[in-house]
């Protein structure tokens, strides 16, 4: 076997393999068998004369060439994506699939309608969209992009921040007329809270006066969620008061089914980022939707707030 036999096919076949660390994985992404993966990775070792991958019974992993190896596959599949999206550019639309990661809450609620909007634009872009509240490993799992409602540091991924998601806190109307409505945030200690699970410190309170003092509220309650939308829920039957973005209950504010509690004071707001894949913001598909999601988010209710 000579190095005409490091083909782009399997390049792309170990590229997902190191990223994955595991064959079967890659085999159930790509629609092949294990065994072709297991010969494309073997081919391509034999092509350039080193072992790239570990193999255990349960996992791969990179060899220290391979890891080189790894780097450069990278920046050449990078260099023929471009290249063909440079040719794409000059004769007919971008075209190609965009794979996007998104909490579950925001996704049916917004995300979902911005996509059919982006592709009645871009009729020839593919979308992928990833709907979960866990935080997915976006280069494991082939995501070129992720929104996040969350403080991100340590990050090697990109990041383009989007905005600030204004926080209120809310409840129904059925709900006020059988406890009363908290006039102070003081009073909020005596009230049922709906608290996401996946939120850190949920059971307090951090407020902001119309004077700029910092209010800290214990806040408890007897319901639990790990969704936005089950949170939603609860608010709309009444079980508590719940401090939660507007993007998430905007309509059901307009039309009355949910009622702002203690307007004169805020709740820290959340930032909004976009994280892109190191290298996938040059490619023109995910240029464009990067685009187009830092338009159309900047225009969606509660998406204006300040910095906690």
């Amino acid at each position: 076997m000579d190095k005409s036999d490091v083909t782009l096919e399997r390049m792309r076949t170990f590229v997902r393999v190191a990223e994955r660390g595991s064959l079967s994985a890659v085999a159930r992404e790509l629609g092949i068998g294990q065994s072709s993966v297991t010969r494309h990775v073997r081919d391509l070792e034999e092509a350039v004369g080193v072992v790239l991958l570990n193999r255990t019974t349960r996992r791969v992993s990179l060899t220290e060439e391979g890891a080189r190896y790894y780097a450069d596959c990278l920046q050449i599949l990078r260099l023929v994506e471009q290249a063909g999206d440079g040719l794409r550019d000059t004769r007919q639309s971008p075209a190609g699939t965009v794979r996007l990661s998104c909490s579950a809450a925001f996704g049916v609620l917004h995300l979902c309608r911005l996509m059919f909007a982006f592709q009645d634009r871009y009729p020839d872009i593919e979308v992928d969209l990833s709907l979960s509240d866990e935080r997915v490993d976006l280069v494991q799992e082939g995501v070129e992009l992720a929104l996040r409602i969350a403080p991100l540091t340590d990050s090697s991924l990109k990041l383009h921040a989007l905005g600030q998601s204004q926080r209120v806190l809310v409840a129904a109307p059925a709900y006020l007329a059988a406890r009363g409505r908290p006039e102070a945030p003081q009073d909020l200690a005596g009230h049922e809270g709906v608290r996401m699970t996946i939120v850190s410190g949920s059971d307090m309170l951090s407020l902001r006066g119309p004077d700029g003092e910092r209010h800290l509220v214990p806040f408890g309650g007897r319901f639990r969620v790990d969704h936005g939308l089950a949170v939603r829920e609860a608010l709309l039957a009444g079980r508590g008061v719940g401090l939660t973005h507007i993007w998430l209950v905007h309509d059901l504010l307009a039309n009355g089914r949910l009622e702002r509690l203690l307007p004169d004071y805020e709740a820290p707001s959340m930032p909004m980022s976009l994280l892109i894949v190191p290298g996938r913001e040059t490619i023109t598909r995910v240029r464009l939707l990067i685009d187009f999601l830092a338009a159309e988010i900047a225009a969606i209710p509660g998406m204006g707030g300040r910095p906690a």
